[in-house]
């Protein structure tokens, strides 16, 4: 599935993009499957929970790829 999400400011941070797009039930959460090495940024593991994500970038987590404009 292909989630393609425009941004209003000049970075989100992961963590807070996973939860506004309700593929996690909580921040815990998202912070827990961030550190496990779950979520590939632009095919990179990304294990910073707070990593400032901006426009242009691709965001992989399981089956979804989160494309920001």
């Amino acid at each position: 599935m292909i989630i393609e999400y425009e941004m209003n400011e000049e970075y989100i941070e992961l963590y807070k993009l996973l939860k506004l797009l309700d593929l996690v039930d909580s921040g815990g959460e998202a912070k827990l499957i961030i550190s496990e090495g779950h979520v590939r940024r632009n095919g990179e593991v990304e294990t910073r929970k707070r990593a400032k994500i901006e426009r242009g970038e691709t965001i992989e987590v399981a089956d979804v790829v989160i494309e920001l404009s």
